[in-house]
């Protein structure tokens, strides 16, 4: 599993390695893929927030080179499905045409609202834009708290049989 630390707050997320892979099968290596993203759901466990499902993208949502619209009503239909599986919706990922990528002003603008019109009891929500280098350097994490966006850096690998 891939880990980042949410700051000082001893929280950390996990993506799961199913959810690396779906990244990974999105990833736009080629000038003809065009931009794809989904949500992501995680179970929760006091400080421990594991990402284990990543969807999309759907076949309802809007892609080109440099854009991604969802589907609304698909996602909360999604959000609806998981939570009754006991996962948390915690943030949505997409793609970017670039090697290491960086939010753009469209980013921060749909975190921002994405949190605010959202109701829920998190702090802020996760974010992952994915690019075109392998993970930890092909992706960027960000949290939103509806103000401000942090980006987070890795902390590294967890090896199957290393404690968490």
């Amino acid at each position: 599993m891939l880990r980042y630390p949410i700051g000082a707050s001893g929280d950390v997320i996990h993506f799961e390695p199913a959810v690396l892979d779906h990244f990974a099968r999105y990833r736009q290596l080629r000038f003809w893929h065009r931009e794809a993203g989904g949500q992501l759901f995680a179970r929760i466990d006091g400080q421990c927030i594991v990402v284990s499902e990543a969807t999309g993208p759907g076949p309802n949502d809007k892609r080109g080179r440099t854009f991604f619209e969802p589907d609304r009503t698909g996602e909360q239909d999604e959000i609806d499905a998981m939570f009754a599986r006991k996962l948390h919706y915690i943030g949505d990922w997409h793609t970017h045409p670039e090697r290491s990528p960086t939010p753009s002003g469209r980013d921060h603008a749909t975190m921002s609202s994405r949190v605010r019109l959202s109701r829920h009891r998190l702090g802020g929500f996760v974010f992952v834009i994915v690019g075109q280098l392998p993970p930890p350097d092909g992706l960027t994490v960000v949290v939103h708290d509806g103000t401000s966006g942090h980006v987070l850096p890795p902390a590294g690998v967890d090896l199957p049989g290393d404690p968490a």
